[in-house]
C-alpha cells in the first residue's frame, strides 16, 4: 500500500496543546501519525509561541510562516484571522506535490479558493461557526474598541463564508455546527467528527471534593463573563468554595475575587496543577452564552473530574448531556449545586461514564474515519 500523505494549515503553532484550537490540531497529528499518515504541517507564528521540535516527532516536516498583523492586514476585507495568515512560500511548498490539504479553522482559509490548487483534494476542519462566535463576543466585550473590532469581524466573517464551498469536504466538532453547514452548503459531504483530546481513559477519583472549579482563558471575554456571572448571580451568598483557574486574569476581575470569600482565583496553572484542580474538585462547573464549537475543557472535565454541572449551550450538540448535570438559571444551578455536595461521585459513575465517552470520542477511531472520508473522495 502507498503511504498515505496530508497537508496540514495550521492557524497557530499546536505546541504546547494549551487552548481549544490547537489542542485539537496536536492531538490530530498525534493520532493521525501513529495510524500511519505522513504529515506535512504548515504553522503561523508570531510572538508568544515558540516553534518546537517536538512536533516533529509525528510529522514529515514543519513549516513556519510569520503571521502578517497589523495595520496591513487590518483594512482589508478580508477578515483579519484570514488575511494575515497568507504566504506565497506557503504555497509554493503546497505546489511541491498532490497530496490532500487540511485547512484547520476559516483562519487558515486564505488560498482554499485558489485556483493552483483547483483540483487538490480541500478538507475544511471547523472549529467555531466563527462570525456568530465574534459576534457573541461582541456582545459580552466591554471594552469599545473590542466591540467595533468583533462586530466588524462577525461581518466580514458571515461574507467570506461563502468560500468554504470550495471545500471537498467538511468535518465539523459538533452536530450543531454540522447541522449549520449542511444547511448553508448543500450537497456537499459534511460530517460531524469530534475534536481530538488529550485523554486516552477515564481517570476520575470517586468520593468527594470541597470546592467547585471553573476553568478557562480569563482572558477571553467570553470566559470572564462567564466566569463574573458565576461569582455574582450563582455562588453569592451560596456558602460553597468556588475556585476559578484561568490564564491572564486582568486585574479588574482579581479585585472583583479579592471582594468574595468564598472565592478563589489561580492564575496561569501549568499542566499539572489544572489537572489536579479539576480531579479533586467535587464539581466542575461550566457555562458559556453561546453554542458553538464543542467545549474541549468540557470534554477534559468529564474524563478527569467528578461531577460536570453546565449550561445547554454548553453541551450543544455534542451528545453529552447524559454524563452531565444541567442548569439554565443562577436559581437552577444554585439548587443542583446543593444537590451535588450532597453526594459522593461513585466509581460506577465513572465507569459509566467511560463507556459512554469511546461512543463518539475515541481519538483513535475518530483518526480512522478521518483518514477513510479522505481518502474516498
Amino acid at each position: 500500500m502507498p503511504d498515505k500523505h496530508l497537508h496540514i494549515i495550521s492557524f497557530d503553532i499546536p505546541y504546547p496543546p494549551n487552548y481549544g484550537g490547537v489542542i485539537d490540531v496536536y492531538y490530530k497529528l498525534k493520532t493521525l501519525h501513529s495510524l500511519g499518515m505522513k504529515i506535512h504541517l504548515h504553522c503561523f507564528e508570531y510572538p508568544g509561541r515558540d516553534r518546537a521540535v517536538e512536533l516533529n516527532l509525528f510529522c514529515e516536516e514543519v513549516f513556519y510562516y510569520p503571521r502578517i498583523t497589523g495595520i496591513r492586514s487590518a483594512f482589508s476585507f478580508t477578515p483579519y484571522i484570514v488575511v494575515s495568515r497568507k504566504s506565497e512560500e506557503m504555497m509554493q511548498n503546497l505546489l511541491k506535490d498532490d497530496h490532500p490539504i487540511l485547512f484547520e479553522g476559516m483562519h487558515s482559509c486564505y488560498y482554499i479558493d485558489d485556483p493552483r490548487i483547483k483540483n487538490r483534494i480541500k478538507i475544511y476542519r471547523e472549529s467555531n461557526i466563527e462570525h456568530r462566535y465574534y459576534f457573541n463576543l461582541f456582545k459580552v466585550d466591554v471594552n469599545l474598541r473590542n466591540k467595533i473590532y468583533f462586530l466588524l469581524a462577525s461581518f466580514k466573517l458571515m461574507i467570506y463564508q461563502k468560500v468554504l464551498r470550495h471545500a471537498d469536504l467538511m468535518l465539523a466538532v459538533s452536530m450543531h455546527d454540522t447541522i449549520y453547514l449542511q444547511k448553508h452548503f448543500p450537497g456537499k459531504k459534511i460530517y460531524h467528527l469530534p475534536s481530538f483530546h488529550a485523554n486516552d481513559k477515564v481517570a476520575i477519583l470517586p468520593g468527594k471534593g470541597d470546592y467547585a472549579l471553573y476553568h478557562g482563558n480569563i482572558e477571553v471575554s467570553e470566559n470572564e463573563f462567564a466566569a463574573t456571572y458565576l461569582i455574582n448571580k450563582v455562588f453569592d451568598n451560596l456558602g460553597i468554595p468556588l475556585v476559578i483557574a484561568g490564564m491572564k486574569p486582568r486585574n479588574k476581575f482579581q479585585r472583583l475575587v479579592d471582594t468574595k470569600p468564598d472565592v478563589r482565583l489561580i492564575a496561569n496553572p501549568d499542566e499539572e496543577k489544572m489537572f489536579d484542580l479539576i480531579r479533586n474538585a467535587h464539581v466542575n462547573i461550566l457555562v458559556t452564552f453561546q453554542a458553538t464549537g464543542l467545549k474541549l475543557k468540557l470534554l477534559n472535565t468529564l474524563y478527569n473530574g467528578r461531577f460536570c454541572l453546565v449550561n445547554d449551550e454548553m453541551i450543544a450538540g455534542t451528545h453529552l448531556d447524559q454524563l452531565c448535570e444541567t442548569g439554565n438559571t443562577s436559581e437552577e444551578l444554585k439548587l443542583r449545586l446543593k444537590e451535588l455536595f450532597s453526594q459522593e461521585f461513585t466509581l460506577e459513575e465513572a465507569m459509566r461514564r467511560s463507556d459512554l465517552l469511546k461512543t463518539d470520542y475515541d481519538n483513535q477511531v475518530n483518526g480512522q474515519k478521518m483518514i477513510d472520508l479522505i481518502y474516498k473522495l
